[in-house]
């Protein structure tokens, strides 16, 4: 089976698998080579896979959607973190949450700005 997690910029794993483990807002489930195609709306949770060589891997995954087509596995989420373990994985995605409350933040002081702006401009124009 194959797994490919895709993200809006890039495509961020692409690889065989032996099993695919992912959260659906009816529970977890589990999608192996020989079962039935399958699509399911996923929540954010840990997406689990194994390799090929054995070896479990997490990957937090934002909402999205999952797709197994035959022996394709297609996962399309806006944001993923890959790690290597739980603890690690819970960090980085801390991480980068505190990043992008920074980001956004920022660009909502700027809005803000941009709107008070607009508004003097309107109240001068009034005034004229």
């Amino acid at each position: 089976m194959r797994l490919k997690l895709l993200l809006p910029s890039h495509i961020l794993l692409d690889e065989p698998v032996r099993k695919v483990i992912a959260q659906a807002g009816n529970g977890s489930f589990c999608l192996e080579p020989r079962h039935v195609d399958f699509v399911a709306a996923l929540v954010p949770g840990v997406l689990i896979y194994v390799s090929e060589a054995g070896q479990e891997v997490f990957v937090a995954v934002d909402e999205g959607i999952l797709v197994k087509c035959g022996p394709d596995v297609l996962v399309s989420t806006p944001n993923a973190v890959p790690g290597d373990d739980l603890e690690t994985l819970r960090e980085t995605v801390e991480a980068r949450f505190k990043q992008l409350d920074e980001a956004e933040r920022l660009t909502r002081s700027a809005l803000a700005r941009l709107e008070a702006g607009v508004l003097r401009r309107f109240t001068q124009m009034q005034e004229q």
